[in-house]
């Protein structure tokens, strides 16, 4: 099928993840035998981040069923419009000729028709302007609230996209930046989950980052993707429809000021998007497989070749943060984990000097793999320092307390503190998913990774404006430095 067979297929699976969520029924993930704190699984469904003037809250909606009524609809957004519909109908899911039929409708409704205003553009401005323009969103109309809020509470926001971005097993690069900057109108910036589909039958999702981490998402798109391979893509149960009522329309009150709002929003969105270069690539010479058979941790095995591959571009070092997790605490999320070591350092310049052995690289090069180890260990033991010393600049500003000098000095910013690292990095997991992330500072990358026993895929965002940035050397010079630490384990003075 294409668009909208395989976005029915895809949206029941996900309603099914949502479902096991709510009978609590999604199994506890371990790190061995040691069970991980599964908190922020509560804020993938229903959950929506609202812009305030000077602080924006998260609102949540979900209930298990133990704890009561949860919401059980749908928002669609196609072309500058949105629709609503439930996802239970008579006490039972709907199923996928069901949900076939519910965005049929809404597909040949928006293509037959002119485009809407396309109100979710306000979600990607800035937060105090979108806050403002929400405020007179509201006051232009009482109802525009209630449908805010339908929106809000949805389970999910499904958007429909016109574009076929190209996608090849080795080449992610036109598909992630669809995902990640593609059409405003039809993406719910706050939202916790927004499921996106192209008109080519590809599929993505992006997520509003505030209520949880990377690894809910990448766990609900695994088990829709597992799901997927098992049922060969195919709905197998009966095509029977019954008779549900027909998505409905949301129509927003809106003035002169509220479209020249979006026409705005929309403007500066576009111009930012067209600012980021992103270079997605998968590495296939080999994967975990050959790093574990040479002792090597797969994860610390990417993070020195991208700190080799930045002091070879840019002549220094980079100040580098790696997402640790902190889920073997109650409600535990992440710390960071600095991987810009000495070690490191010392052996990126042993890289770059000729007069430097094989076996002495080599040493160097195991030396900072066993710093980097212990670091992550550390971390995730809730021995970092990093989400330590946030706390102690946000207790005293909320008390009005002198900022410690600490905070103030620009080492502090140049080592990366404050978010300012210019190496922005996560493992994404070790499953068929990949991320993407954009930089954190204007001259840095964003750098997101997932593992497989045969590849590496690895996704870098860089800012064109930037000159000194350049994402495709710097994934090319990341894979070069694979077989270089591989090289390294293959000399005779091990």
């Amino acid at each position: 099928g294409t668009q909208l067979e395989r976005g029915s297929i895809i949206l029941w699976h996900s309603l099914n993840y949502w479902q096991l969520l709510r009978k609590e029924k999604v199994p506890v993930h371990k790190v061995g035998n040691t069970p991980l704190d599964m908190n922020q699984f509560r804020m993938l469904f229903s959950t929506c981040k609202v812009p305030g003037i000077t602080r924006d809250s998260i609102m949540n909606y979900f209930r298990t069923e133990s704890e009561g009524r949860s919401p059980n609809h749908i928002v669609v957004l196609c072309r500058g419009r949105a629709f609503v519909f439930d996802v239970i109908h008579e006490g039972c899911l709907v199923t996928p000729p069901e949900l076939l039929r519910q965005l049929t409708y809404i597909h040949k409704k928006c293509h037959s028709e002119p485009d809407g205003p396309g109100i979710a553009a306000l979600t990607s401005e800035e937060r105090t302007r979108w806050a403002k323009a929400r405020e007179y969103l509201i006051g232009l109309d009482a109802e525009n609230l209630a449908l805010l809020e339908k929106i809000q509470s949805s389970l999910l926001v499904y958007s429909m996209e016109d574009d076929s971005p190209h996608v090849t097993p080795e080449d992610y690069s036109e598909i992630i930046a669809a995902i990640l900057i593609g059409d405003p109108t039809v993406r719910w910036g706050d939202k916790s989950y927004n499921l996106i589909s192209f008109s080519n039958g590809v599929f993505g999702c992006n997520c509003d980052h505030a209520p949880f981490d990377a690894m809910v998402m990448v766990n609900i798109s695994y088990y829709v993707d597992e799901k997927i391979f098992q049922n060969e893509g195919r709905w197998k149960g009966s095509e029977k429809v019954r008779d549900i009522p027909l998505p409905e329309e949301l129509i927003f009150t809106v003035d002169e000021k509220v479209l020249n709002d979006i026409s705005q929003a929309k403007a500066q969105y576009l111009r930012e998007a067209s600012d980021l270069q992103i270079a997605a690539y998968a590495f296939t010479s080999f994967g975990k497989k050959l790093t574990k058979n040479k002792m090597l941790h797969p994860d610390t095995f990417i993070q020195l070749a991208l700190q080799l591959a930045y002091y070879r571009l840019h002549g220094r070092p980079g100040c580098c943060y790696e997402t640790a997790m902190t889920r073997y605490f109650y409600h535990g999320r992440t710390e960071t984990m600095r991987s810009c070591t000495v070690e490191a350092v010392r052996w990126c310049q042993s890289m770059q000097d000729p007069s430097v052995s094989l076996h002495e690289r080599q040493q160097k090069m195991l030396q900072a793999f066993a710093k980097h180890n212990k670091m992550m260990k550390d971390c995730s033991a809730g021995k970092g320092f990093d989400r330590h010393l946030l706390g102690l600049l946000l207790i005293a500003k909320e008390e009005g307390l002198p900022v410690p000098e600490l905070f103030t000095d620009p080492l502090f910013s140049k080592s990366g503190g404050g978010g300012n690292f210019v190496l922005s990095t996560s493992l994404v997991g070790y499953l068929r998913v990949q991320g993407v992330v954009v930089p954190m500072v204007h001259n840095g990358y964003g750098f997101f990774y997932h593992i497989r026993d045969d590849r590496f895929v690895v996704a870098c965002s860089a800012w064109k404006s930037c000159p000194e940035t350049d994402a495709e050397k710097l994934v090319q010079l990341t894979f070069c430095a694979f077989y270089d630490m591989i090289q390294l384990m293959n000399t005779t003075h091990l």
